[in-house]
C-alpha cells in the first residue's frame, strides 16, 4: 500500500516508465479502500509489480543488517510484510536467505496472484487475505514487521490517525522482545508524529535516509526514510533517538528537511525530559502507551497516582441564553469540553434558554430549574439532600451598559453601540473608572468588533456610578483592544521596508479589510506616518457608525471603499500592464480584519473565505515583494486553528504568530518572501520596533512587549 507519488518518487524498473502507469494510477481514490484496490491490482496483473520509494538496491544492505538476529539464521527470522501489494520486496527478501515471511494484503486479487507468481519458486512464503489494522495472529508472533508504505497509506490526511493508531497497535502487539518494526516511509509531520508517539516508551528508535540512486536522485528534495523500532524489554524505557541521515541537509533537499529538524529536535526534547524527570505527571495517553509498563496487569508494590482533574464542584448547571446557543463553544462537543474544565465540575449540566425564558429574572429561572435539575446529580446517598447545586453563566464583567444608538443593516443584521463601565478586576489598573465604547453586531453579540476607551472619567471613589454619555470622545491614541496592538507590533517584521520608505519620501501601502469602528486605522494614521492606509468595508452602514459615533475621518492618507473585500485583492492581483505585473499597486501591508456570520463554525474571525487557498495566493500576488500579510484569527477549536495554519504553510513560507494572552484572539503575520527568517533577524527586527516605540510613550511600551511574543510558527 502508499500513496501516489510523482515519477521521481516511485520505482520504475530501468529508469523507465510503463505506458499505462498514469491511468492506472487514475483508478486509484482513497488508498484505504480495498476495492479501489483490488481494481488497481487487477488492471496491472500479476507480472507487472508496483514499487514504491525505492528499489531493492537502495534497501538491501539496511534491511538485512537490521534482520540480522543473534542466533538465529536468516531463514529463521520471521517476518509479517503487511499491504504487500504486487512489490517484489517480499520475493528479495526470500532470495537473501530471510524465507519465514508471511505476506498480507486486504486484497484478495493481489494475494492470488502473488501465490500463483511464487508458489513454485518460494514455496516456504506464506500469503494470506487480512486487514493489516485487525491481524489475525497471536501476540508476540514475529521477529519482524516490515512495512513499505503501508503506514504512509493509511495516513491520508481527511481521514486523521486513526487507522494509523490502529495499526501500530497490532504491529506491537505481535512483536516478540527485541522484535523490529521496520517503516519504509515520506516522514510528512503526521506520519512522523505518530511513529514517535507510539514508540516512545519501551521502544528503542532510529531513523535512517535513503541513499538515492537513480531514478530517486534526480529530485533531491523528495527524500525517502526507514524508521526502526526496537521492542525492549523494559516497557518503560526512554530511549534517545539514534540518526543516520547522512548527507540529508536544509540546504540541499529545501524545506522538507527543515520541517523534519524541527520535528526530530522537539522529539529529542520530550525525551530527554521524560527521562530526567521521575516526579514529573503523565497524561491518559502517556500511561496508555507504557509510561508506567502494562497497567493493565496487576504487579505487587507498584502505586500509581492519576490526577483526573482539579475539581471544585461535585455537580454544577451552566446556563446559555438563547442568543449564544448556536455558538460554536456551546454546541461542539470540543467547545463544550472547555466549558467543563473552566466550571472546575465532576459532573456539569448544561442548560440552553430559549426565547420564552428571555423575560424571566435569572433568580426565578433557577428556582424553576433547581427541582429539574437535582435529579440529574451524582448519587451521594444520605448526603443529596445537603447537596450545593452551583448555577453558572458566562459573565461579561461589566459594571454598567448604556446602548446609545442601535441601527438595522441588509447586510450586517443589528449593529449596536453602547458605553460601558468594567468591573475593577485589578486596583492597580491604570485605566479603572474608565469608561469604553463599544461596537457589537447581533449575529455574533459576544464578540466585541471595536472598543475605544472614551475622553471622560468618573471619580472611582464616588459612591456614585457615572451615567454614560454619548457625547463622549473617542481617543485615537489609544488601543484599547490588545490584539490592535499586537498588528502594530508584528509591522517590524517589515521595519526595514518602513525606514526604506520614510528615508526616500515614499509611502507604505496598507489595505485594511474590515473597518468596524475605525479605530486601528485612525491610529495608523495618527502613530505611524509612512502609511498610505486604504480601507475596504462591505457595508455602507458600519461606515456611517464609525464616522458618527467613533471619530472616524477620512483624509489624503486614509481612503475608505465600499466594496467587497476579496473582489479588491484579486483585482490588484491580476493587474497587468503590458504582460507585466502593475508593482505600484502592490500592498505593502494587508490586513484581514473581519469576522464572520456564521458563529456555528468554529471560526469567529475571520469569515471563512479569507482563509480559503485561492484567497490566501491572491493575497500573496496583490503584495509587493517586501509585503506582509497579516491576519487576526479568532477560534476555540484546536482543529480549526490547525486547518487554518495548514492553508497558510501551503502558500506562505515565512508565517509567525503572536498569542494574545489571556484571549482567544491569534495575530497571524505571513512575509511574501520564500527567503527564510532566522531568529537573528527577527530579533534585530524587535529591537528595532522598540527604538521605533521609544518616543511613543503612550502607546509603544506595549507594543514593543508584545513584539517579543512573535514566535515562528512550526
Amino acid at each position: 500500500m502508499g500513496k501516489k507519488k510523482s515519477k521521481q518518487q516511485r520505482g520504475i524498473a530501468n529508469g523507465e516508465e510503463k505506458i499505462n502507469q498514469e491511468e492506472i494510477l487514475k483508478t486509484l481514490g482513497d488508498f484505504t479502500d480495498k476495492d479501489n484496490w483490488d481494481k488497481f491490482f487487477t488492471l496491472r496483473g500479476s507480472d507487472d509489480n508496483f514499487e514504491w520509494y525505492a528499489e531493492w538496491p537502495q534497501l538491501r544492505s539496511l534491511l538485512t543488517d537490521n534482520l540480522s538476529f543473534p542466533e538465529k539464521h536468516p531463514e529463521g527470522v520471521t517476518i509479517l510484510v503487511p499491504g504487500c501489494g504486487n512489490s517484489k520486496l517480499s520475493e528479495q527478501l526470500y532470495d537473501a536467505g530471510f524465507q519465514s515471511i508471511t505476506n498480507i494484503d486486504f486484497s484478495k486479487v493481489v494475494i492470488m496472484d502473488m501465490l500463483r507468481r511464487n508458489v513454485r519458486e518460494r514455496p516456504a512464503m506464506k500469503w494470506r487475505v487480512m486487514d493489516m489494522t485487525e491481524l489475525q495472529f497471536d501476540g508476540e508472533s514475529f521477529n519482524a514487521v516490515v512495512d513499505k508504505g503501508g503506514l504512509d497509506a493509511l495516513m491520508e490526511p481527511k481521514l486523521g490517525s486513526g487507522l494509523g493508531i490502529l495499526y501500530l497497535s497490532e504491529v506491537k502487539r505481535v512483536l516478540e522482545i527485541g522484535g523490529k518494526f521496520i517503516c519504509l516511509t515520506l516522514a510528512e509531520s503526521h506520519v512522523l508524529d505518530l511513529l514517535f508517539h507510539e514508540f516512545r516508551f519501551g521502544w528503542k528508535m532510529s531513523l535512517h535516509a535513503i541513499s538515492q540512486g537513480p531514478p530517486y536522485g534526480t529530485t533531491p528534495e523528495l527524500q525517502t526514510f526507514v524508521v526502526v523500532a526496537e521492542k525492549d524489554s523494559s516497557p518503560t524505557l526512554v530511549s534517545d533517538l539514534s540518526l543516520f541521515l547522512g548527507g540529508y541537509s536544509i540546504e540541499r533537499h529545501g524545506n522538507q528537511a527543515r520541517k523534519l529538524y524541527e520535528m526530530l529536535e522537539k522529539e529529542r526534547h520530550t525525551r530527554t525530559k521524560y527521562s530526567n524527570n521521575s516526579d514529573m505527571s503523565y497524561t491518559i495517553e502517556d500511561l496508555r502507551l507504557g509510561a508506567k509498563g502494562n497497567i493493565s496487569m496487576l504487579q505487587p508494590g507498584r502505586r500509581i497516582k492519576l490526577v483526573l482533574g482539579q475539581f471544585v464542584y461535585h455537580y454544577g448547571v451552566f446556563i446559555v441564553p438563547q442568543l449564544r446557543a448556536h455558538d460554536w463553544l456551546y454546541t461542539s462537543e470540543e467547545g463544550q469540553w472547555l466549558i467543563v474544565v473552566s466550571a472546575k465540575a465532576a459532573r456539569l449540566c448544561m442548560v440552553f434558554l430559549d426565547s420564552s425564558n428571555s423575560v424571566f429574572p435569572m433568580q426565578s429561572i433557577q428556582s424553576d430549574l433547581s427541582p429539574l435539575v437535582k435529579q440529574l446529580a451524582p448519587n451521594y446517598g444520605d448526603n443529596d439532600n445537603d447537596l450545593q447545586i452551583p448555577f453558572m453563566a458566562a459573565g461579561d464583567g461589566i459594571k454598567k451598559r448604556d446602548i446609545v444608538y442601535q441601527v438595522e443593516s441588509d447586510l450586517t443584521g443589528l449593529i449596536i453601540v453602547d458605553d460601558v463601565i468594567y468591573e475593577a478586576i485589578n486596583k492597580d489598573d491604570p485605566y479603572k473608572g474608565h469608561k469604553y465604547r463599544r461596537l457589537t453586531f447581533e449575529r455574533s453579540e459576544n464578540l466585541v468588533q471595536s472598543e475605544a476607551l472614551l475622553s471622560s472619567k468618573f471619580d472611582s471613589h464616588s459612591s456614585r456610578t457615572p451615567a454614560l454619555s454619548s457625547e463622549a470622545e473617542v481617543i485615537h491614541n489609544h488601543l484599547a483592544s490588545p490584539y490592535h496592538n499586537g498588528i502594530i507590533s508584528g509591522i517590524l517584521l517589515i521595519s526595514s521596508h518602513l525606514s526604506t520608505a520614510t528615508s526616500f519620501g515614499g509611502l507604505v501601502k496598507t489595505a485594511v479589510l474590515g473597518l468596524g469602528a475605525g479605530l486601528l486605522p485612525m491610529f495608523m494614521k495618527k502613530n505611524l506616518p509612512t502609511l498610505q492606509i486604504e480601507v475596504i468595508e462591505l457595508d455602507p452602514v458600519v461606515l456611517d457608525v464609525a464616522r458618527d459615533f467613533f471619530g472616524f475621518k477620512v483624509d489624503e492618507r486614509l481612503k475608505v471603499h465600499v466594496t467587497d473585500g476579496i473582489k479588491f485583492i484579486k483585482e490588484i492581483a491580476d493587474s497587468k500592464v503590458e504582460g507585466e505585473e502593475k508593482s505600484l499597486r502592490k500592498i505593502d501591508i494587508l490586513i484581514v480584519d473581519v469576522d464572520s456570520s456564521d458563529t456555528s463554525s468554529g471560526l469567529t474571525c475571520p469569515e471563512a473565505d479569507f482563509v480559503e487557498e485561492y484567497f490566501l495566493l491572491a493575497a500573496k500576488e496583490s503584495l509587493s515583494e517586501q509585503g506582509l500579510f497579516i491576519i487576526n484569527l479568532v477560534s476555540r477549536s484546536s482543529t480549526m486553528k490547525d486547518a487554518v495554519y495548514s492553508r497558510l504553510k501551503k502558500v506562505f513560507s515565512n508565517i509567525f504568530c503572536l498569542k494574545i494572552e489571556e484571549d482567544v484572539n491569534e495575530v497571524l503575520f505571513a512575509l511574501k518572501t520564500d527567503f527564510a527568517i532566522e531568529e537573528q533577524q527577527l530579533s534585530e527586527a524587535r529591537n528595532a520596533v522598540a527604538r521605533y516605540s521609544e518616543e511613543a510613550k503612550e502607546w509603544g511600551e506595549k507594543v514593543a512587549d508584545q513584539s517579543k511574543s512573535i514566535e515562528l510558527l512550526s
